[in-house]
C-alpha cells in the first residue's frame, strides 16, 4: 500500500521535467491471506539461468491480504513472501506465472518471525502503520545480513523476483537524519543481494531516484502515480524495456487508463487493502 505521504508525495513541476529529461541505459500484511503452513514446500528455488525480466503493458495481480485467488488470468503474481509456501509458488508456476515476492526491507514489523534480529539501534520511529517502524538504513553491517536472509527465503521457496517495499525512507521523518545518498546505496544493495540469487528486483515508488537506480532494477512497482501527477517520471524504465507495474487506489479506471496505455504502464486499480479485487486498464 502507498505509505505516508512524505516531501515526494506531490513531485514539483521542475523535477517532473528533469525526470523526464533524465537519459537511461538498458540494464542488466500479516498472516490474513497466509498459507496454512508458509514454509518453503516445494519451491523449486531459482538456477543460475538468465533472470526473469518482465517487458513493459505485462499484465499482473497484486494480493497482500484475504485467501489468495490463483484464478485471475494474468501471467504475473505479486504476494506475500512470508505468507505463502513454496508450494503456492508452485502451483502459480504449474499455471504459467511468474511470482513474484512481497518483503519490507525499509521497516521493522512486529509480526515478522525475524523482529526480534533487528537490533533497537536501527529501529525507528513509526511509519504509520500498526507494528511497524522505520529503519536506520545507514547501518548495511546489521541490516544486509537480514535481508539476505529474506531474499534466501523467496528464492528458497521458488519466487521469480522481489517487491522490496518502503525503499524511500530518505523522504520520511523516521526518526533518522537519512539522505538521497543513503537511499541509492541502500537500495542497490537490495537489487545486489537480489540479484546474486538468480531474482529480480522492483524499485518501489521512490520517483526522484528512478534516473540514478533504473539500471540496477529489473522493473518497477508504482502506487498512485495517476493521483499525484508524476506517471511520466516512470517513463526511463518502460524506455529501458522494464514493466511498470501500477496502481491506483481512489482514482477510476476512466481517469487514469488512457495515459497508462499511452506510457506503457501495467496499470489497474486496487482497494487499499490489496485483496482480491481488481480493475484493470
Amino acid at each position: 500500500m502507498r505509505r505516508l505521504p512524505g516531501p515526494f508525495a506531490v513531485l514539483p513541476l521542475a523535477l517532473c521535467a528533469l525526470l523526464l529529461l533524465a537519459g537511461c541505459v538498458p540494464g542488466t500484511g500479516s498472516g490474513a491471506g497466509s498459507d496454512p503452513a508458509a514454509d518453503p514446500g516445494s519451491g523449486t528455488g531459482r538456477g543460475d539461468g538468465p533472470r526473469w525480466q518482465p517487458r513493459p503493458g505485462t499484465d499482473w495481480q497484486w494480493q497482500l491480504s484475504g485467501r489468495l485467488d490463483t484464478s485471475v488470468d494474468v501471467p504475473v503474481y505479486d504476494i506475500d513472501g512470508f505468507d505463502h509456501s513454496g508450494d503456492t509458488v508452485e502451483r502459480l508456476h504449474r499455471d504459467g506465472r511468474k511470482v513474484i515476492c512481497y518483503l519490507s526491507t525499509g521497516a521493522w514489523e512486529d509480526f515478522r518471525p525475524d523482529a526480534d534480529d533487528f537490533p533497537a539501534s536501527v529501529i525507528g520511529r513509526g511509519n504509520g502503520w500498526e507494528g511497524e517502524r522505520w529503519l536506520d538504513i545507514r547501518r548495511t553491517d546489521v541490516l544486509e545480513p537480514i535481508m539476505a536472509e529474506r531474499f534466501d527465503m523467496c528464492r528458497d521457496k521458488g519466487f521469480d523476483a522481489v517487491e522490496p517495499d518502503l525503499v524511500e525512507g530518505y523522504g520520511h521523518d523516521t526518526g533518522f537524519p537519512l539522505t538521497g545518498a543513503d537511499q541509492i546505496r541502500y537500495n542497490r544493495m537490495i537489487a545486489d543481494i537480489a540479484h546474486e540469487r538468480g531474482l529480480s528486483v522492483g524499485l518501489k515508488n521512490d520517483l526522484p531516484q528512478i534516473p540514478d537506480l533504473v539500471d540496477d532494477f529489473d522493473f518497477a512497482v508504482n502506487e498512485e502515480c495517476a493521483q499525484y501527477g508524476e506517471c511520466a517520471a516512470l517513463t526511463p524504465f518502460i524506455e529501458a524495456g522494464k514493466a511498470v507495474f501500477h496502481v491506483e487506489y481512489a482514482e477510476p479506471t476512466g481517469e487514469f487508463c488512457a495515459e497508462s496505455r499511452e506510457l506503457g504502464l501495467s496499470s489497474m486499480r486496487k482497494k487499499p487493502e490489496l485483496g482480491v479485487w481488481r480493475d484493470p486498464c
